[in-house]
């Protein structure tokens, strides 16, 4: 009885990590090129934001903090997106 106790509780804990496995590899991106954010090109002095599709020329500015120009557009994106969702 202890053994068969022990195999259906190691068959429950074996579980419980694969769903946890599977829950965190859906989390994490594949780190494929194609699933970039946001790349610094230091030559061109250029910050381009691909989620919105956005470049700035004043990567500078942008390492030394000043992101806001950033961040609205990221804001009005996410709120245009939200529009097009509810209507």
């Amino acid at each position: 009885m202890q053994m068969l106790r022990t195999k259906l509780y190691e068959e429950q804990v074996r579980k419980q990590e694969d769903e946890i496995a599977r829950h965190r590899k859906s989390l994490v991106s594949s780190g494929d090129r194609s699933a970039k954010i946001r790349t610094y090109n230091f030559p061109q002095g250029r910050v381009t934001d691909h989620r919105i599709g956005m470049t700035l020329y004043n990567l500078d500015a942008v390492l030394n903090g000043e992101v806001q120009e950033l961040i609205n557009a990221l804001q009005f994106a996410e709120n245009a997106e939200k529009l097009t969702k509810n209507a």
